[in-house]
């Protein structure tokens, strides 16, 4: 069974969140269609179903990170504010908006509190981590096969071409290279003699 870890983040989370619209607890509130989700954003969210968006990857991000808080949630939703021509400055996201998406899925029952040695926070249950990780098996087992298969075909084509193009190379610059050096060789070696037998005739 594949976790979240074995697939991508952006695909988890959209299917997620389609499974979530499902679940009775999970609401978006009426603030939500012209609500801002941070200091450091200019407009409100394009799509309109952005809050299950949002809930999915709170889910995956307690999954991963838990016990985890409110405080530590609004850095990661975070961002830096564009002021013109003064530098930018990080501001964290909105508070009251992960508040709620972690009560919501509190009532659920997808996540609980927890406290490990000196961190309290919320933990995903049970229920949460096998919601994640039926989604996430879901899209291991569409997207895997067809990756293997590219790969083998990619792989077997430019091994066979490259041998027989070589082959030809070398036998064609055999060819080419034997007749000149044969014939340089003869007519280097005759010189010499009949210079030596017309000097052997002189001295006669």
């Amino acid at each position: 069974m594949a976790s979240i870890y074995d697939v991508d983040p952006n695909e988890l989370i959209g299917k997620a969140s389609e499974e979530l619209k499902k679940v009775e607890e999970i609401k978006a509130p009426e603030w939500a269609t012209f609500v801002k989700t941070g200091m450091h954003k200019e407009r409100p969210p394009a799509k309109q179903d952005w809050w299950y968006a949002r809930t999915a990857s709170v889910l995956r991000a307690v999954y991963k990170l838990g016990p985890i808080g409110v405080s530590k949630l609004r850095t990661k939703y975070g961002g830096k504010k564009s002021r013109g021509f003064k530098t930018e400055h990080f501001y964290k996201g909105s508070g009251n908006i992960v508040r709620k998406v972690l009560q919501q899925l509190e009532k659920a029952g997808f996540v609980k509190q927890e406290a490990k040695g000196v961190h309290k926070g919320r933990v995903a249950t049970g229920k949460g981590i096998s919601f994640l990780d039926k989604i996430a098996t879901q899209i291991y087992k569409v997207s895997k096969p067809k990756e293997v298969k590219a790969e083998v075909k990619e792989e077997k084509k430019p091994e066979v071409k490259p041998k027989a193009e070589e082959k030809t190379e070398t036998k064609v610059e055999a060819k080419v290279e034997k007749k000149p050096e044969v014939k340089v060789e003869k007519k280097e070696a005759k010189h010499p003699e009949t210079k030596k037998e017309t000097i052997k005739e002189k001295k006669q």
